[in-house]
């Protein structure tokens, strides 16, 4: 990645966390994707238990997702017991860029949930729940507990798929950014299927694609400086 590159996606990075920010803090988009899918006759989510989006997308989904982040690691791992056969030091770089953001995107969105004030919707006295609304960067009232529910850990099982857009760096940019979008939709797929469920709002996931972009960037910067004998 060149350095022109980098300083033009920080400052992509920096603008969408304003707007996100902003989004967050000033407008009711999430309370009204979520009032849409809302039935206030049955006071629950009506798509909550259906089986595409609590079975199949919820868990067939996600094991896909995790199937297909196998395969680079079982390229790494076939590359080293064969002596570093396989592949050329740049296909052996960037496969371990793919391999690190498989498992540090669903492990930093995962830890910062864990630390989460928020609550999922289903779970706010809107929505028939008991917990309130809670506004980005707002507190929880001491008498309620933490909702561990941002940013959104489910779609993170797809995000990391967007790292395959360092396959065509730094040569082909535009394609990149291609395959950046591209990498993006299982994961947003499902964030949108969590939304759909009331288990989200649509904030939770984009933080999530936002955060998805931070890490693959600084590993891209970080990786292509260093050998990979350098991190094995």
């Amino acid at each position: 990645m060149t350095r022109r590159s980098f300083l033009w996606c920080v400052l992509a990075l920096l603008l969408s966390a304003c707007a996100l920010l902003y989004i967050g803090r000033f407008t009711d988009i999430d309370l009204r994707l979520a009032d849409a899918v809302f039935d206030v006759g049955a006071n629950d989510f009506p798509w909550r238990e259906n089986w595409f989006f609590a079975s199949f997308m919820h868990h067939e989904m996600k094991a896909m997702c995790m199937g297909v982040g196998m395969v680079p690691v079982v390229s790494l791992i076939a590359d080293s017991v064969l002596g570093n056969t396989l592949f050329d030091e740049e296909l052996r770089r960037r496969l371990l860029i793919v391999v690190a953001s498989a498992i540090l995107i669903p492990l930093t969105i995962s830890t910062m949930k864990g630390m989460s004030v928020h609550h999922c919707p289903w779970s706010l006295q809107r929505y028939g729940g008991f917990a309130p609304y809670l506004r980005i960067l707002a507190d929880a009232p001491p008498t309620v507990s933490n909702g561990h529910c941002f940013p959104a850990g489910h779609a993170s099982s797809g995000l990391w798929i967007a790292s395959v857009a360092v396959f065509w760096l730094p040569r082909s940019p535009q394609k990149a950014l291609i395959a950046f979008v591209l990498g993006l939709l299982p994961g947003l797929a499902l964030g949108l299927a969590q939304q759909i469920r009331g288990a989200h709002f649509l904030t939770h996931t984009l933080w999530s694609v936002w955060i998805t972009a931070l890490i693959i960037l600084i590993l891209s910067k970080l990786l292509t400086k260093c050998s990979v004998q350098e991190f094995g």
